[in-house]
């Protein structure tokens, strides 16, 4: 497991970072294979906060919490992971994710200026490479929840099919399939 611990505003302390990562290395039972962990311990006047963003196996877990000390809300973040964690656990236990076939696949995402439309060829503004993973739409739905992303592509384990999954303004969620 790779944790990385950030100090802003604050004196980096050996304690406090030795604390985090045993809390966060905790996290490493309900994980399977390769486990990376960032940690940002903050102070700004009287707020201490603590910002951990978990990727194992394609999950990403984000938490955040704000108290009066680092320890105590390095304590509330990992509370609040733990619980994600298992109840991702128990939603692929019910999935039985076992019995999926299928490889992921690679795609590229191109970002465009909504302006360069007018051109006759438009300018890229952004590109990302991202791996899309074969699961359920239940699971892809999990997984959107879990995370703090608009959106999430994902090969349909029923259809064979890339879709995407996305959050919708009513905070309901939107799916898009070919046809």
């Amino acid at each position: 497991m790779q944790i990385q611990v950030t100090f802003r505003h604050v004196e980096p302390s050996e304690a406090v970072k030795e604390y985090a990562r045993e809390k966060v290395g905790k996290l490493e039972k309900y994980l399977d294979g390769p486990v990376e962990a960032n940690i940002t311990l903050s102070v700004e006047k009287h707020r201490h906060d603590a910002d951990v963003n978990v990727i194992a196996s394609g999950l990403k877990i984000h938490g955040r919490e704000t108290t009066g000390d680092l320890f105590s809300a390095i304590d509330l973040v990992m509370d609040k992971l733990e619980k994600q964690v298992r109840r991702y656990r128990d939603k692929l236990k019910n999935l039985g994710r076992n019995s999926r076939k299928g490889e992921e696949m690679s795609f590229k995402v191109d970002v465009f200026e909504a302006d360069s439309f007018t051109e006759p060829e438009p300018k890229m503004v952004q590109s990302h490479k991202l791996t899309a993973k074969p699961m359920d739409v239940d699971e892809a739905a999990m997984q959107l929840d879990l995370s703090e992303d608009d959106f999430l592509v994902f090969i349909n384990a029923r259809t064979g099919a890339m879709n995407v999954i996305y959050r919708r303004g009513d905070g309901e969620f939107g799916l898009i399939e070919p046809q």
